[in-house]
């Protein structure tokens, strides 16, 4: 593909504040029941009648949470999307709505938020929900992305993190650890790239990792899943930090302890293989790796039986008293304490 040494750049100035909102706005559409007034106002308006209301909020700075480097802005929109759409999915909630707030440095002309607008409406309609608001500024230094994500559901069907109990099953969806290594790969090429520019990077070996780090998916399919099987879990949280930190959360929310399995946990071929090329040890990754935006949750253990041999979920551990603490049981058959080793935006 040959690439255009000139592209367009509209200066997003020429449009104003309000300009740029009607531009980049004017493609969505929509489609919930819920939604009475989208953006054009000073509030949207939405009517949930006898539903409860769901909320959740994300941030995204570049440089923080994000490499421009490597991250196409299309993705970025998509990804910026999926991480709060994963949250409300994470309370067996249905996502009907988001608004999307950025602010953006000089540097970036009209056709970049293009982009990132187009891989916001992608999402958007992949995950069936109305983007009803938002907001736009400048900034001194780069990109910033605030999407706020809301959702519908019974109150019997919410799940929180502080249900489960000391004879549950712990459940997982999908493979972990697979974009923290996406996130490796996609940084040495980076570097090999900054030392000389004209070696362009093989990421072939490397498609599905990659994927999940660029363009994960969030698990909207669980709620419909579950209720086929006619399971409702007693502890539900996304995993967007790391498993272990995630197992931590629940165990601390809900007052109990727990088993997770070394050989249990469910790791894909080129996940396995890339980590070997790496020279890092696989469970290390799975556990502590994050931005996998799997759920991770409990069961009453009566329904082992419903979830058995089920493709799209895996058990890898159960819950305990709370005094018998938080273990890794390794293949060896011996006891780790867990720690949280996950992502922490806030330390160094």
């Amino acid at each position: 593909m040959i690439e255009d040494k000139n592209p367009q750049r509209t200066s997003i100035a020429q449009l104003g504040e309000f300009g740029l909102i009607d531009h980049l706005t004017k493609n969505f559409d929509v489609t919930q029941e819920s939604t009475l007034k989208s953006i054009g106002d000073d509030a949207a308006v939405l009517d949930f009648k006898d539903k409860k209301v769901v909320v959740s909020t994300d941030l995204l700075i570049e440089g923080v949470h994000f490499d421009l480097a490597y991250m196409p802005l299309k993705h970025l929109g998509y990804k910026a999307v999926v991480v709060n759409v994963s949250d409300i999915c994470a309370m067996n909630a249905k996502p009907t709505q988001i608004t999307v707030s950025v602010a953006v440095s000089n540097r970036f002309p009209l056709e970049a938020l293009e982009e990132l607008f187009d891989g916001i409406a992608h999402a958007a309609k992949e995950y069936k929900v109305d983007v009803i608001g938002g907001d736009t500024t400048s900034s001194q230094k780069g990109l910033i992305i605030s999407i706020t994500a809301i959702g519908e559901a019974d109150e019997k069907e919410l799940v929180y993190r502080n249900g489960a109990q000391k004879t549950d099953l712990l459940v997982v969806t999908g493979d972990l650890g697979a974009a923290y290594m996406g996130l490796q790969v996609l940084e040495r090429e980076k570097q090999v790239f900054q030392v000389n520019p004209n070696n362009q990077p093989d990421l072939d070996p490397y498609t599905y990792l990659v994927e999940r780090q660029l363009k994960p998916e969030a698990r909207k399919d669980v709620r419909t899943l579950l209720h086929a099987l006619d399971i409702k879990p007693t502890a539900m949280i996304d995993i967007s930090d790391g498993l272990s930190s995630e197992i931590i959360h629940i165990c601390k929310q809900s007052k109990v302890g727990c088993n997770l399995y070394e050989d249990k946990l469910p790791l894909d071929p080129q996940f396995i293989s890339t980590c070997e090329e790496f020279n890092i040890d696989s469970t290390t990754v799975a556990i502590n790796g994050g931005e996998d935006y799997e759920l991770l949750f409990t069961i009453d253990i009566n329904d082992f039986d419903k979830i058995k041999g089920n493709p799209n979920f895996s058990v890898i551990g159960h819950m305990t008293e709370e005094n018998e603490g938080i273990h890794l049981v390794t293949r060896a058959n011996t006891k780790i304490a867990l720690k949280a080793r996950g992502w922490d935006a806030l330390t160094e």
